[in-house]
Order: structure tokens, then sequence, then C-alpha cells
């Protein structure tokens, strides 16, 4: 039981910083530790909930960045995905979600890490965003993923850091809403076990998110977020390498 509160807080922790310094990856972060020990079906909604608890506790640091008119297009697409996200939720099995949390890892991480400082991406518009929300919605749906994907588009398009932030902070704010209101509905996800570990996310959460969002006001962030690939890097081959035997014949 220490252990397994060990991994519950620890991984709280650690993706509260992380997603306090670069705006997005707290189910990435967390997922990456509870995937060893918590239930995906359980670590999905705490995921959820953590991600938004760490955007909405950096609003008075990073918030004076909001951009309402930019974000609209992603929250339109994003609206649109999370009920299939959390459709996903209900069908995949536990060892099929770690083998495609590590897969996805592995291939996100190399590619924000390979992204040259000037390289940008000049067609699409709104539409384009849309698409980006959409999928952020379902991985949001899915497990409060919803911040990846539209964050590596947004980087494609050549925002510099705080325009990013602005838009993806209150894009995920929505999509992290949008997908708890549909656990709620779905009637069978937030139980009172989950509401259990809720409470334990917020408690570990809370003083790393503000550390890392004040990391981010003050110190050069692109290296930092190397770093934080990197290790979500290593976390994804360590996923995909322990649940892959499992899935094969």
């Amino acid at each position: 039981m220490e252990t397994y509160l060990l991994i519950v807080l620890s991984g709280a922790a650690v993706a509260g910083f992380v997603q306090g310094l670069a705006g997005f990856a707290f189910a990435l972060a967390s997922l990456s530790i509870w995937a060893w020990a918590v239930d995906p079906a359980l670590a999905a909604p705490m995921a959820v909930f953590g991600s938004l608890v760490g955007q909405l506790v950096t609003l008075p640091i990073v918030g004076r960045h909001f951009n309402f008119r930019g974000m609209l297009p992603f929250v339109a697409g994003g609206v649109l995905g999370v009920p299939l996200g959390i459709f996903l939720l209900s069908v995949l099995d536990p060892q099929g979600f770690k083998l495609a949390l590590g897969i996805f890892m592995i291939v996100y991480c190399p590619i924000m890490l390979l992204v040259p400082a000037g390289f940008k991406v000049d067609f699409g518009g709104d539409w384009a965003n849309a698409i980006a929300g959409w999928l952020g919605g379902i991985f949001g749906g899915l497990g409060g993923m919803s911040g990846p994907i539209p964050t590596l588009w947004c980087t494609l398009r050549g925002m510099d850091k705080d325009s990013q932030r602005g838009v993806m902070q209150g894009f995920n704010i929505a999509m992290h809403i949008t997908t708890m209101v549909g656990y709620f509905l779905a009637g069978t996800i937030i139980t009172n076990e989950t509401w259990q570990h809720f409470g334990l996310v917020a408690i570990a959460l809370v003083l790393p998110a503000l550390l890392g969002a004040m990391l981010f006001k003050r110190l050069h962030t692109r290296a930092f977020r190397r770093i934080v690939l990197a290790l979500l890097f290593v976390s994804g081959l360590v996923l995909t390498i322990s649940s892959a035997p499992a899935l094969l014949p």
C-alpha cells in the first residue's frame, strides 16, 4: 500500500511540475509513472482531474497570455473529439493502453525535440487548428492528453512560447472540463475510489505546478522542454518494452 501511495503521489508531483513548466503533458508524465500500479480506468480520470487543477492553479502566474480568439477553433474541434476519446477509454485493454501510450511518446517526443527553432508551417488556418483540437479532444477524453498534438501544431506554426501558452492553456482547461462532464455523464467512471484519488492528486501537484510555472516565467523554457521530452521519451520506451510482450501470442 505504501508503494502504491508513493507511485500515485510521485506521479502527480512530477506531472504537476512538468505541466507548470511546459503548459501541457500532465497526463503523459503522470501516466508514465501511474501505469506501473494504477488501473488505466482509474488513472484516466485522475490524469484529467490533475491536468485541470494544474492548469487552474497556474493561471495567476501565466494567465495574462490568454488568447480567446486564437483558442476558439481548437476548442470547437476538441469538443467534438472528447466523446470519441471517452468511448475508446471504455473499450481499451490495459496492456494495450500502456503500449499505445508508450508508442505515442516514442513518436511524439523526438518530433518535438527535432523541430528547428526557425521552422514554420505556413499552410492551414482555423480549419487546421480545429483538426488539431479534434485530435487533442480524442486524447483528452482518453486520458487527459489533450495538449500534446495541438501543442506540436502550434510549435510547427511558429508560435512563440507566450503566444502558445495563451492558446493552449485555455484550450486544455476547456477540454478537461468537457472531459470531466463526459465522465460524470457516463455514470461509471467516477466512483468513490476515484474521488479519494482526486484528493491525493490535488495535494501532490499544487506546489510543483506553481514552481514549474515560475520557472517558465523566469528561465529559458526551450532547454527545460528538451529535458522533459527526453525523459518522457525514455518513459515511453520503458512502457512499450514492458507491455508489448504481454500482447504477443
